[in-house]
């Protein structure tokens, strides 16, 4: 960004393309508002008549002003015939009209009134009264018998019929023209229905449109927090409007001077590079300094402001110093599930992906400073790079409850600069009763892949972007019984290992160098996978699989290096499509592909009308060992369930029905109750279900949604094993009846319990 000092009431900004006019108004005895005062409307007819090129104009008076490009364009035709009539002096210097003029006194006068006073102070009224002054001057003409007379009524009728029908044309009368019967000179009525400026405080460089469009028809509305959301239809665009009012445009004059003072001091106190390192700590302290400074400054000013108050004004103050702004806003919202901020950054609103109503338009557009200071923060907390050499970065955000994961693109990769995508991580695990809830997986899927994982399978998980995949990895990591031990390798941490552990889980997390970035201290991923190797018998969960650690991965897989589960996610929208990214994109040999038992597709489905998609499972796949060069035209991969579109459900196959799975029949026999006994496998598979779609049953019922949570579901899982290995000690054989009925026993004690605590 480049800035051009002109003088001290105002400047230029360049932001890309744009030129924006950025006047201080701190010194103006009244409210830098275009549409409540005349004498603002003149000074930015000024301005734009000396800047023809500024597209959008910023007031600072506490609070930022900004008027949209529209709007700012409105002015810029008034300001190009303003200088077309009085700078340029094309028209009147035309046949001598000014002198002709002068000699008719009042005549001329009156013109001058009209350009040089109306037309920059209320242009709609100048339109009406050269309207009204045409009308009159051809009544005139009709009666006048001077010849001297005459000829100078037809110059000044001529000069107003120009100026009547050239302003006509412009867009800020073209507008208006059917609402001025009536119309009073001086009034600003209609000005306040064109001009509506975003305000925000002057510690806020994010814009944001705070009233709501006339044209908006509300379709859904609630609070998260402190922050006011509607979702509004709009006429000119298929996308929804997400418009969010936060609490930083409540507050009030004082408040905001108190923030602005807290945040010049603050300024002084910049975060050391290291203290990013511990985010959580380094937020925490800023938060209690910025506390104990509001209450000082509030005390000085005296200013009576409650323990609460300044807690939410200290939150805002975090906001906008260390934090990420409008970003965490978004965040807080757990229907927000992706945030995309385009380039060139200051000239396209942010966008969201909202779960109940899929893609929106917000009202919040960004400005080139915030995301330069976003960029610098994420290099900070990351500690990777985001430069010409390394021009994409991907990390994690945290903030307090929200975590999400952040992708950065700038120059050369980009070629207008910074642009971002997050993606919001659920607060809490998913769980594969929550996923059945949302019909992403049909009870009998979720019962298989309980089965498979409690089987020591190794699982890859396969989708688009934005399909569920780690979702649906992250549910499966709370199907593994507490008693084993879990290391999970991502270069992005997305997977909810921190709320694993707190749920009891013996849980490592490792974090190794982004398969897009050069050089650095973090160890590539395939070195960290043979180092999760010498770190004990563990479930193994790979983030992601992209590139080289895909080879050391499967070559542990093949060698049998890892007896308990292990599982993945990839970028593939079938079993085939999954094998050819594996063995002729990433080079890893058929033999070791061989190692994968089964391969899940997650995917979105369209509605017929296309404006809304929805998860799906679509195919629970495994992947048979007899075939040599293609298992696809070889028979390698037989569909267990397969996605019905008619019934909108995940259903078996006959593969599954009859028995046919190979997979399943080699983790049976490692059981010896199993062994040979295709039946008492099924009714296992069939055990879970009933259990998982039990507990769905009883949220519904209930209205207690609770229970699908990670933290009841790994209780849930816990009792189903204490309960089968109790019945198998007491009978001699695994009586699935007689599990299900003291599992049911317990689940409903457990729920009488919870509802009168």
């Amino acid at each position: 960004m480049a800035v051009t000092q002109l003088r001290k009431e105002y400047e230029i900004i360049l932001e890309g393309s744009e030129e924006i006019l950025k006047i201080d108004a701190g010194g103006w005895p009244y409210v830098p508002s275009i549409e409540n005062n005349p004498l603002v409307m003149v000074r930015v007819i000024d301005y734009l008549v000396e800047f023809p090129s500024v597209s959008r104009i910023i007031f600072n008076q506490r609070r930022n002003f900004t008027y949209s490009e529209k709007q700012t364009g409105w002015l810029q035709e008034i300001a190009r015939f303003y200088e077309h009539l009085v700078k340029q002096k094309r028209l009147l210097s035309v046949g001598d009209i000014n002198n002709g003029l002068q000699d008719m006194g009042g005549k001329y006068a009156e013109i001058q009134y009209l350009v040089f006073n109306l037309l920059r102070s209320d242009p709609i009224g100048a339109f009406v009264e050269a309207r009204r002054l045409v009308r009159e001057a051809s009544i005139r003409l009709k009666r006048i018998q001077d010849r001297n007379q005459l000829h100078s009524e037809k110059k000044y009728l001529k000069f107003l019929t120009y100026f009547r029908d050239n302003l006509s044309r412009a867009q800020l009368i073209y507008l208006v023209k059917n609402q001025l019967a009536g119309y009073k000179i001086g009034s600003r009525t209609i000005y306040k229905e064109l001009f509506r400026p975003i305000i925000s405080p002057n510690f806020m460089l994010t814009r944001l449109m705070r009233e709501i469009p006339l044209d908006g028809e509300f379709i859904d509305g609630y609070t998260v927090g402190d922050n006011s959301i509607n979702i509004l239809k709009t006429e000119h665009t298929i996308k929804l409007l997400y418009h969010i009012v936060p609490p930083e445009l409540k507050v009030s004059e004082d408040e905001y001077e108190l923030i602005d003072l807290a945040r010049t001091v603050l300024a002084e106190h910049r975060p050391r590079d290291e203290e990013f390192l511990e985010p959580e700590r380094m937020r925490r302290t800023f938060f209690n300094i910025g506390k104990d400074l509001l209450l000082e400054l509030a005390q000085n000013k005296g200013l009576d402001l409650d323990y609460n108050r300044i807690k939410k004004l200290t939150k805002i103050l975090v906001r906008y110093t260390i934090g990420f702004g409008m970003i965490e806003v978004l965040l807080e919202d757990p229907r927000v599930q992706d945030i995309t901020i385009n380039s060139p950054i200051g000239q396209t609103p942010i966008f969201i992906v909202h779960a109940d109503h899929g893609e929106c338009v917000t009202n919040i557009i960004p400005t080139v400073e915030d995301s330069e200071g976003w960029a610098t923060k994420l290099r900070l907390l990351s500690a990777r790079p985001l430069d010409e050499a390394n021009p994409v970065l991907d990390t994690e955000l945290e903030i307090p409850g929200v975590r999400a994961r952040v992708a950065a693109i700038t120059n050369p990769l980009n070629p207008f600069g910074l642009a971002f995508a997050l993606r919001r991580h659920r607060e809490k695990p998913w769980t594969l009763p929550l996923f059945m809830q949302n019909k992403m997986i049909s009870p009998l899927g979720a019962g298989l892949l309980s089965f498979f994982i409690d089987g020591a399978a190794s699982i890859l998980v396969a989708g688009t972007r934005s399909s569920g995949k780690t979702s649906l990895l992250g549910g499966f990591l709370v199907e593994i019984m507490r008693r084993y031990r879990i290391v999970s390798l991502e270069d992005t941490l997305e997977l909810p290992t921190k709320a694993l552990r707190d749920l009891g889980y013996n849980i490592q997390s490792m974090k190794v160098r982004s398969a897009l970035t050069t050089g650095g201290t973090e160890i590539g991923a395939d070195e960290g996978i043979r180092t999760s190797l010498r770190m004990g018998d563990s479930s193994l969960i790979v983030g992601e699989i992209r590139s080289a650690e895909a080879k050391a991965l499967f070559e542990a897989m093949r060698i049998g290096a890892l007896a308990n589960v292990v599982a993945g996610t990839i970028h593939g929208d079938s079993p085939y499509g999954v094998f050819d990214r594996i063995v002729n994109d990433l080079g890893v040999p058929k033999t070791s592909f061989k190692a994968t038992d089964i391969i899940v597709i997650t995917n979105p489905v369209r509605s017929a009308d296309g404006l809304k998609s929805f998860r799906r499972v679509q195919c629970i796949t495994e992947v048979r060992k007899h075939w040599v060069d293609d298992p696809l035209r070889e028979g390698g991969f037989v569909d267990l369930m397969k996605y019905n579109p008619q019934t909108d459900t995940l259903e078996p196959t006959d593969a599954l029905i009859n028995g046919e799975s190979e997979i399943i029949k080699r983790i049976a026999g490692n059981i010896p109750e199993w062994s040979g006994d295709w039946d008492g496998i099924w009714e296992n598979i069939l055990l879970r279900t009933k259990m998982k779609e039990t507990l769905v049953e009883y949220a519904n019922r209930e209205l207690n949604f609770d229970i699908l949570e990670a933290g009841f579901t790994v209780q849930s899982n816990d009792i189903f094993h204490q309960i089968s290995e109790k019945v198998k000690e007491e009978t001699g054989v695994l009586d699935n009846k007689k599990i299900f009925f003291e599992w049911e026993e317990w689940l409903k004690r457990e729920l009488r319990k919870r509802k009168f605590k």
